[in-house]
């Protein structure tokens, strides 16, 4: 999945308050809990569910087969908790909902191993992060902050929210 072009980069903090600052001129209320929200989103330890669909015991999820197609169907398109499951698409609606809650865009897994976990973004194969399984850690990052050394990492939908962002 490529990101399209309304997608926010995950960016450092001082950039995030230099490009609000230079759009609004002046820091009304607004904007500061905006950029509270950034610094604690960027504060967010990181885990798996933040790039790729999980179960609740922390396993990468197989994506159905199809789910692409099904995904497309503008029936599928919204599910919320209130969403009745369509019988045999189980499986379908609970990669969806664990897709929903991941944080950046465009993750996928390279390898998937006894006690570590490789993933890399589709859209940069040299965006490449370690997930070891023993100790639910990430090898060499810590929180999303530790994050902006690379130049593109897309923000999903729920990140968006999360911050305060709202889409164009």
């Amino acid at each position: 999945m490529m990101p399209n072009d309304a997608s926010h980069k995950l960016i450092p903090m001082t950039d995030f308050v230099i490009e609000y600052y230079s759009n609004e001129g002046y820091a009304d209320l607004q904007t500061l809990n905006l950029m509270k929200n950034y610094a604690n989103f960027l504060r967010h330890p990181l885990t798996l569910a933040l790039f790729v669909p999980v179960d609740p015991n922390g396993n990468v999820l197989k994506e159905p087969k199809n789910y692409s197609s099904w995904k497309s169907l503008k029936h599928n398109e919204v599910l919320s908790d209130d969403t009745p499951a369509v019988s045999g698409f189980e499986e379908y609606n609970v990669y969806k909902k664990a897709e929903q809650n991941c944080f950046f865009e465009g993750f996928k897994v390279a390898y998937n191993g006894y006690s570590v976990v490789r993933i890399t973004a589709s859209y940069d194969e040299s965006i490449e992060l370690s997930f070891n399984k023993n100790d639910s850690k990430f090898q060499t990052f810590t929180d999303i902050e530790s994050l902006t050394v690379f130049d593109e990492i897309y923000l999903s939908p729920t990140a968006l929210k999360m911050i305060g962002i709202k889409r164009k």
